[in-house]
């Protein structure tokens, strides 16, 4: 039976992130679970002895050529057909409980193409500081708990995912395609593209706020000075012209400040009262 979702980790160097991103990996997930690595022609020796630690279940593809984010990203993809995607870049670390709060939210309707879960850096989706690169916390079992523990979650919809973390549905890339390798070269635009496409067929894109991934942000692809640049952005106005209008009423309007403030304050209660606990909710 071929799996109904599988996590694809695009790799670069920055080998101290991606051993955590790793670790992190083999704690959460079950041991069925489908993780595809591409290994983006890394110069950081290191990297191959990581690759070759891995477990014997999970796929590893090294280019021969560096092809950048958006084309290692697409080959993933492909790679994972016909499953849904989880995309996750390797600067990350996921939390207790993450893969299957992100599946929960994108079983609640089957017109969600994107899901993208809380986090300390990732613009529209972070916390505690809404639109803040927040530091990596060192309580991030903590965070998690709070996340998946404080109240019902209100799946948001979103102008845009954020491409530290992704769900993507299957029958969403089947509809409109993958990332536009073309269009947004090596990297910075591709997801927000992706879910404005995503949107425009009658798609969703949403947040869920029962999952919180932590992100280190300038790590991994991010030294090969794939920053924000003039040029992604004018092709991505070029495309949807609304999309600055839109994400400014999404961050005017903040739907999600009341269930942030939840998730703070029950974060607070745990801190106060020294409750290192494990979440209850675990894959």
């Amino acid at each position: 039976m071929a799996q109904l979702n599988a996590i694809v980790v695009p790799v670069f160097n920055a080998a101290a992130e991606t051993r955590r991103c790793f670790d992190a990996l083999k704690a959460t997930i079950p041991d069925r679970q489908s993780v595809i690595v591409i290994d983006d022609a890394s110069t950081d020796p290191e990297i191959a002895d990581l690759l070759a630690r891995l477990p014997a279940s999970w796929v590893r593809v090294s280019n021969r050529e560096n092809a950048g984010f958006v084309g290692s990203a697409n080959l993933g993809i492909s790679l994972a057909s016909p499953a849904d995607v989880i995309l996750l870049n390797s600067d990350t670390q996921v939390t207790r409980g993450w893969l299957k709060a992100l599946l929960d939210c994108a079983g609640s309707d089957r017109r969600i193409a994107s899901v993208t879960p809380l986090s300390n850096n990732a613009e529209i989706a972070s916390i505690p500081a809404f639109c803040q690169n927040n530091p990596v916390p060192d309580d991030l079992s903590q965070w998690a708990q709070a996340c998946l523990e404080s109240g019902p979650p209100e799946y948001p919809d979103v102008p845009t995912g954020v491409g530290f973390c992704l769900f993507m549905r299957r029958a969403c890339l089947d509809d409109i395609g993958s990332f536009d390798e073309a269009a947004f070269g090596r990297g910075y635009g591709e997801e927000n593209d992706w879910c404005m496409r995503a949107s425009g067929a009658g798609w969703r894109n949403v947040l869920c706020d029962a999952a919180f991934v932590a992100h280190e942000g300038n790590a991994s692809f991010g030294p090969l000075g794939l920053a924000p640049n003039d040029r992604a952005m004018e092709t991505l106005l070029a495309r949807h012209p609304d999309y600055m209008e839109r994400v400014r009423e999404f961050i005017d309007a903040d739907p999600m400040a009341a269930r942030r403030e939840v998730i703070l304050n029950y974060y607070r209660s745990l801190s106060q009262a020294g409750d290192s606990s494990q979440p209850r909710n675990v894959v």
